[in-house]
């Protein structure tokens, strides 16, 4: 699979960022470099290979679920830089 100079510019204006001439240039090579490398991994026979979920054998330490009293608010609050009927302020994201 191959992508055109225009589809590296398409990409480009999603990520919000300008490329000059040489960038595109650079750019279609390397992105072209990597699907080349991903359609020669599409040959690789999996056919009896079975399906893995960790390269490592881990389990998660995770510590037991046991109910207990919460920290009280005005410790929770004390490093706050500001705080509004005891509740956090921060910046509004959506508007």
């Amino acid at each position: 699979m191959k992508i055109s100079l225009s589809e590296v510019e398409h990409v480009a204006k999603l990520a919000r960022i300008r490329l000059n001439e040489e960038e595109r240039t650079r750019f279609l090579k390397e992105l072209n470099s990597i699907l080349d490398y991903m359609d020669l991994l599409s040959e690789v026979d999996t056919i009896d290979i079975a399906p893995t979920t960790h390269t490592q054998h881990i389990t998660n330490a995770l510590r037991q679920d046991i109910r207990r009293a919460s920290q009280p608010l005005k410790d929770a609050l004390t490093n706050a830089p500001e705080t509004v009927d005891n509740t956090f302020v921060v910046p509004m994201i959506i508007k």
